[in-house]
């Protein structure tokens, strides 16, 4: 006759403690905790300067906008749940939001693959008025309640008359909390020229753009312009050759336009940097939300099995 099964039995404890533990688990437990969440609208430039590739990735020379990208999933992934963001694009003197804050876990598909389509032909005009894209942007989102994250080169195209530079004193000035990322290398690098199949053709030389305003009042007085004539040369017969054909960070005039609008001025370097960034303290919002504890009885469940069969059978023998 076969000796009963002692419920005592360390065997027979740990067996018992990795079903109940299983069984736990698959009721999917959870438990609400307060912690901090995130809720940004990211503003992203697209206009033909983000095409420069002076960055690396991986060893491979990567363009602005491509390293933009991949640094915004990588800093999804960390956002806690709980946590919304919106998306949106920037060219010309507009920023368009393709979406407003999505909820980063259960609408996480959507947001990653919406920042991998992202692409620079997506841009609906040639110029690239920075500090006019961030003033609508600002203007745009007060009401959303959320942080906005304008990421940008600061290169400005054409040129910008000093004349009519945005004045952002009409804000109200850090009601909108939020960051002014500045992306690419410091050292002027050849923006690429691409045909109608995306195919880069070669790079913009100093014939293919302005290297001055000509859009309405000069900067000067008459008497200052070499070659001034009121209706045939407003801005002088002299003609102007820099580097507007060449790009790079422009972030003196980035930190001063963070300063005018109340936002936080950032280098973008690595993907980690940019998730220490959108999870900083000043950003947190605190919400109880429910905690997934199945981790605790899966836990539970596998020690027991390893004391059951890895520990238990030494010490009987």
């Amino acid at each position: 006759m076969k000796p009963s099964v002692s419920l005592r039995d360390p065997r027979f404890v740990c067996l018992v403690l990795a079903l109940l533990s299983v069984a736990t688990a698959l009721f999917h437990p959870t438990l609400e905790l307060s912690r901090p969440v995130y809720d940004h609208i990211v503003i992203v430039d697209i206009t033909r300067s983000m095409n420069v590739a002076d960055y690396r990735i991986k060893g491979r020379p990567t363009s602005r906008l491509e390293t933009v990208k991949s640094a915004l999933r990588s800093a999804l992934r960390d956002l806690p749940c709980g946590s919304r963001l919106g998306l949106g694009l920037f060219t010309e003197r507009k920023s368009f939001l393709l979406f407003e804050p999505i909820e980063v876990c259960s609408g996480f598909e959507v947001v990653d693959t919406a920042i991998e389509q992202i692409d620079w032909r997506m841009a609906w005009g040639a110029d690239s008025r920075i500090a006019e894209g961030l003033y609508d942007a600002l203007t745009q989102f007060q009401s959303y309640g959320v942080n906005l994250i304008f990421i940008t080169d600061g290169h400005e195209a054409p040129p910008l008359n000093p004349r009519y530079k945005r004045d952002f004193s009409a804000l109200n000035k850090g009601k909108l909390k939020g960051l002014l990322i500045g992306t690419g290398g410091l050292s002027l690098a050849p923006i690429p020229k691409f045909n109608e199949r995306g195919e880069v053709v070669g790079f913009y030389s100093e014939d293919d753009v302005p290297h001055r305003s000509t859009f309405g009042l000069p900067p000067k007085p008459p008497s200052e312009i070499p070659g001034y004539h009121e209706r045939n040369a407003p801005f002088g017969s002299e003609q102007v050759i820099g580097t507007e054909h060449l790009s790079s960070l422009k972030e003196d005039y980035l930190r001063q336009l963070a300063d005018e609008s109340g936002l936080v001025y950032r280098r973008l370097e690595t993907a980690e940097e940019l998730s220490a960034d959108l999870t900083g303290p000043e950003f947190a919002r605190f919400e109880t939300v429910p905690a997934d504890m199945r981790w605790l009885p899966a836990g539970l469940a596998l020690a027991a099995l390893m004391v059951l069969y890895g520990v238990l059978p030494f010490r009987l023998r």
